[in-house]
């Protein structure tokens, strides 16, 4: 338990070290715990979140609702391009099904 801890921030030291939001194309940075899915939308010039939207409950169906809710919520506030952060987590289940329903909803990463 502890070593797939481990691996998971070293996997989200790694991505934060390259993936940077600006007010041109912020971050898309998704959280998972173990009961929820949170994703907020982050300007990190600023230092300032622009979007977020939390789930109750984790389900593939879950992440597709919160995909194309994100995605919504985005085009709302005029953001149509982002850089995705998938906060140490593998990109399969849940994070996938986000991902590609955010993008169906309109949003390009």
């Amino acid at each position: 338990m502890l070593n797939r801890k481990i691996k998971r921030i070293s996997r989200q030291r790694r991505i934060r070290a390259v993936v940077r939001g600006s007010a041109s194309r912020p971050r898309l940075a998704v959280y998972r715990s173990g009961t929820a899915l949170f994703v907020q939308i982050i300007d990190d010039e600023a230092g300032r979140t622009l979007v977020s939207k939390r789930s109750i409950g984790k389900n593939m169906a879950m992440g597709v609702k919160m995909g194309k809710d994100i995605a919504a919520l985005a085009m709302k506030h005029t953001i149509t391009s982002v850089v995705f952060d998938r906060g140490g987590n593998r990109y399969h289940g849940v994070i996938k099904a986000f991902a590609d329903a955010a993008r169906e909803g309109g949003l390009k990463f």
